[in-house]
């Protein structure tokens, strides 16, 4: 009896042990399902891009899995040849191409869409914008013509990544200052992209679409603020 008394107060103790080992497993998983949430949500001060942040849309309703709320379009920041705003928004169609080829992880599509940008970009008259706004624009247009370039000739999806967001940086500032005739842009964020450093891109539509992540995380963002 004593023996057998023994040998179940063993597997009492074993059995509580083994709760207790799931029970402190069951609270490592989640948090740290927490803590992916809270990086996906936006919350995080991004200081690499404070500049990008002034204007934007700031809403409470920033979530992993989504756009916020999206405010009216803000207006062009300089008044510019209608033709102009035409020819940025077919390189803005061109780069939503590219945005979706991103999307789809898909390196040869990549490729192809970013060649197609470049040819739209060509077709930009930087005759029809002149003093200040010709200077503003060939700022802009140098590091995506660069970007664009960085595209075609990498087969590595995540360098491809890293000059699209560059080329994302630099179209986002020009269609803010030109327009685009009255076609809207979504600016829109993932705050973990690039180890947590962030990313921005554009998109036709609030839906998002992470173009860093593809289906890894493909509705972690959220809009930052709209354009035409």
């Amino acid at each position: 009896m004593l023996l057998k008394s023994h040998l179940t107060s063993n597997n009492l103790k074993n059995m509580n042990t083994i709760k207790i080992k799931s029970m402190f497993y069951s609270l490592l998983v989640s948090a740290a399902a927490f803590t992916l949430l809270a990086n996906c949500s936006g919350n995080k001060k991004d200081d690499n891009h404070a500049g990008h942040e002034e204007g934007a849309v700031k809403d409470s309703a920033e979530y992993a899995s989504g756009p916020t709320a999206a405010a009216e379009a803000s207006e062009p920041q300089v008044q510019v040849d209608a033709s102009f705003q035409n020819q940025l928004a077919s390189v803005f169609i061109s780069y939503v191409e590219l945005k979706d080829a991103f999307v789809a992880s898909d390196v040869s599509n990549v490729k192809d869409e970013a060649k197609k940008t470049g040819e739209a970009l060509a077709k930009v008259d930087m005759k029809l914008v002149s003093g200040a706004a010709h200077n503003d624009w060939m700022n802009y247009l140098s590091p995506i013509q660069s970007a664009l370039k960085e595209i075609q000739s990498s087969s590595d999806i995540e360098t491809q990544r890293k000059a699209f967001s560059n080329l994302s940086d630099n179209l986002y500032k020009s269609i803010k200052a030109f327009g685009l005739g009255g076609k809207e842009a979504f600016y829109e964020f993932c705050p973990m992209a690039f180890n947590n450093e962030g990313a921005y891109w554009l998109s036709d539509q609030a839906q998002i679409k992470n173009p860093y992540f593809g289906d890894k995380m493909l509705t972690c963002g959220s809009v930052k603020e709209k354009l035409k």
